[in-house]
């Protein structure tokens, strides 16, 4: 573990090499954390929001976008990643003494886990909430298989006493 000092602050830089060159198959892995520490680097504080879990498998992105409509924002999601971009137009030249609230452009991305899917996006009092929902497949929610006695129970299909609740 390495610290760099930047700016007055110290940032930590971490080397995984060691923890990946004993796994297979954990590329991706790799990937999202080195994308996750380079974003959080070039968007450290706008706009601000919180993650909530609601539930066991929903979620809740607040974002707090004071000067935003809803027709300045928009959200994509494409394949594993959530994509909130805003652009405040502008129109009207005013003159501010001072000017606390930043209304700038910005692109916050959110990477999604497998299965996790954005359900309702709405804008109320200058917050944006975005819920999210984890969907597992049935294919791949465990089960339980019943264990045959049989000799011929090789041969036969195996019977699925009941679906187990992920």
């Amino acid at each position: 573990m390495n610290y760099i000092a930047l700016k007055g602050e110290y940032i930590m830089n971490l080397d995984l090499s060691p923890l990946f060159r004993t796994s297979v198959g954990f590329d991706r892995l790799a990937q999202m954390m080195n994308q996750a520490h380079r974003i959080d680097q070039n968007n450290a504080s706008y706009p601000p929001y919180n993650i909530e879990t609601l539930d066991e498998n929903k979620y809740q992105i607040t974002l707090a976008l004071a000067g935003f409509t809803q027709n300045d924002v928009e959200i994509t999601s494409e394949q594993n990643t959530l994509v909130v971009r805003g652009k405040v137009n502008n129109d009207v030249e005013r003159k501010y003494l001072h000017r606390g609230i930043a209304t700038r452009s910005f692109e916050r991305k959110f990477q999604l886990a497998d299965h996790v899917k954005v359900t309702t996006a709405a804008m109320e009092n200058g917050l944006l909430h975005i819920q999210l929902m984890k969907e597992i497949p049935e294919t791949m929610k465990p089960r339980t298989i019943e264990i045959n006695s049989n000799v011929n129970a090789i041969d036969d299909k195996p019977k699925i006493v009941k679906n187990n609740v992920a």
